[in-house]
């Protein structure tokens, strides 16, 4: 299931309120995240320097797992600011560096991640690591709106920090987990659980768990135009 598809089914006042107007889905693929808003891509040119490639405002600019992607976070949500009407909104989604990457970095799940987040910590295990809550009072004008660990469906019990890489085992593994979570009694339950979670780093935001493993960012634009 894709990442924006998924969330929508946790949605609430705050979220459809924080989408309301003319927005565009930075990094959206093939999974935007409403139906009439603009979608910007690889294909339309650079998320980095979006404003080199749009220039317009919107009442709503949305990115789904696209920050983590840019070379220099703290840079680029800046120019994406830009693009938010006064009165707006930025609306950003990220993984959480402990729930998704689990200790490792670069990522066991996505070796393309520049960087890794957190709601706010005085030190991380991740020497690349971003607080969003900085990230959010760095927006000139901004007003924080929400910022909240989404984790609907994670099994923190299974969990690996570590080393372990994932691979074609791993994953057949997993799938063979969410089955059996289905009608294995307990106690088997929790061996398999501790089987996998010493051999193996699993992906829950993948098939067959589907889980959310991230933070969610929703600033408003108060002040003046940038």
């Amino acid at each position: 299931m894709n990442e924006s598809t998924k969330a929508r089914q946790y949605w609430t006042a705050i979220e459809k309120e924080a989408t309301i107007g003319k927005g565009i889905d930075i990094g959206c693929g093939g999974d935007p995240v409403l139906s009439g808003c603009k979608c910007f891509d690889v294909a339309d040119g650079d998320a980095n320097e979006i404003t080199r490639y749009v220039h317009e405002r919107f009442d709503f600019v949305y990115s789904s797992h696209c920050l983590e992607h840019m070379h220099n976070p703290r840079k680029t949500i800046l120019d994406w600011w830009k693009l938010v009407r006064p009165g707006g909104h930025l609306f950003v989604v990220v993984p959480d560096e402990d729930l998704y990457e689990q200790g490792v970095f670069p990522s066991r799940f996505n070796d393309d991640h520049k960087a890794t987040f957190t709601i706010s910590k005085a030190s991380s295990w991740s020497d690349k690591s971003i607080n969003v809550l900085d990230l959010a009072n760095s927006l000139p004008g901004g007003q924080l709106v929400n910022l909240l660990l989404q984790d609907h469906g994670y099994d923190r019990s299974l969990m690996s920090f570590g080393k372990r890489q994932p691979g074609l085992l791993s994953r057949l593994l997993a799938k063979t987990y969410g089955i059996a979570r289905k009608w294995m009694d307990e106690p088997r339950l929790t061996a398999l659980r501790r089987f996998l979670t010493t051999y193996y780093a699993i992906d829950q935001t993948s098939s067959p768990f589907n889980a959310q493993a991230q933070i969610q960012l929703i600033v408003r634009k108060v002040g003046g135009d940038t």
